[in-house]
């Protein structure tokens, strides 16, 4: 799968905090995908505790999930292993949430109160005197 840093980034914005850093996340994704390098998966015996915290969190809110495996080793023993991975609708969902964030047009609620006749009404030019001097005492 392989996610790039740019998709990451947008992943953790989208579902951690929308009002997120760029910077931040960035700093988060590039932190997460050191560990994953150019594989889908990773160990999860590779991790120190509070990359391990970081990578809870990303689960918490559906960027990563955890898969294992068990193995017999040669004395008999059943031996466990733990990855982390992205989920893998991520990218999907991270594409489709870019493409929808493309150009968002602001509308103005209150730019048809007056109907037809709002240009009319805030028109002021038509109000100006023909000579401006023609109220006032300098007409000279």
């Amino acid at each position: 799968m392989g996610m790039s840093l740019h998709e990451l980034t947008e992943a953790i914005r989208q579902h951690i905090d929308s009002d997120m850093e760029a910077d931040v996340a960035s700093g988060m994704a590039e932190h997460a995908l050191g560990f994953f390098g150019f594989y889908e998966r990773i160990i999860d015996n590779a991790l120190e505790p509070t990359d391990r915290n970081l990578f809870y969190m990303f689960q918490d809110y559906d960027l990563l999930t955890t898969e294992s495996e068990e193995t017999t080793l040669w004395d008999g023993r059943e031996w466990r292993i733990h990855y982390w991975r992205f989920k893998p609708e991520l990218r999907d969902k991270v594409l489709s949430y870019m493409d929808s964030t493309k150009e968002v047009a602001e509308i103005d609620p209150f730019s048809d109160i007056y109907g037809e006749i709002g240009e009319m009404v805030w028109n002021r030019d038509d109000d100006m005197p023909a000579n401006p001097n023609a109220f006032t005492n300098d007409r000279w």
